[in-house]
């Protein structure tokens, strides 16, 4: 089923949208505070079709991922009881606050450079970050240091690649695809208890 190839095609036509970099920065922002889709999944194609802007578009993404998490912090630090808790609370989400709250304890600062960087869901400790009242400007300088590395690392990496990734990519993105699916859908089954 060729499902991965045609959203494929799909992306790479958004990713050269006159408004894409007005997107990108608007999923920047609110993926550092709620959104569950990575930035790199807008990032990555934009890169890899505008080479030329591949550092430009990192930036935007870094940056305006930095205010979502000015943003985020500030509603755990002001607006935890009234606004954030009950959303929490809603969702499901008290055991991922939990274990922000654990992993603060056991690394301290280092967890939002950890957050920031890799896969693990930032928007948590963005949010727990404020709860806890940790100093802000180490948030903010360490976050910028974590997501700018991360953004400039996959636009380093669709730079790179270039043509000839994109050429893999594409004769592989169905099989790719689905093995993600069987993944998550493994992973979920796994972890859910």
């Amino acid at each position: 089923m060729k499902l991965f190839s045609r959203l494929y095609r799909q992306v790479m036509m958004w990713a050269v949208h006159r408004h894409a970099p007005l997107y990108l920065s608007m999923t920047s922002f609110v993926e550092s505070i709620f959104w569950p889709v990575p930035v790199d999944v807008m990032l990555a194609p934009m890169a890899l079709a505008r080479p030329q802007k591949a550092w430009y578009y990192a930036g935007l993404a870094t940056l305006f991922s930095v205010l979502g998490a000015a943003f985020g912090y500030l509603l755990g630090y002001a607006l935890w009881d009234p606004v954030v808790e009950p959303f929490i609370s809603a969702m499901g989400y008290h055991d991922k606050i939990d274990v922000a709250r654990q992993w603060f304890s056991d690394w301290g600062i280092w967890v939002i450079f950890i957050a920031s960087f890799t896969p693990v869901p930032y928007k948590v400790f963005t949010v727990t970050a404020g709860l806890l009242h940790m100093a802000f400007l180490p948030f903010i300088l360490i976050s910028l240091v974590g997501r700018g590395m991360r953004f400039f690392l996959v636009s380093g990496l669709m730079v790179w690649g270039g043509v000839r990734m994109e050429r893999k990519l594409i004769q592989y993105i169905d099989l790719l695809g689905w093995l993600c699916v069987v993944a998550a859908v493994i992973a979920y089954l796994l972890l859910r208890n």
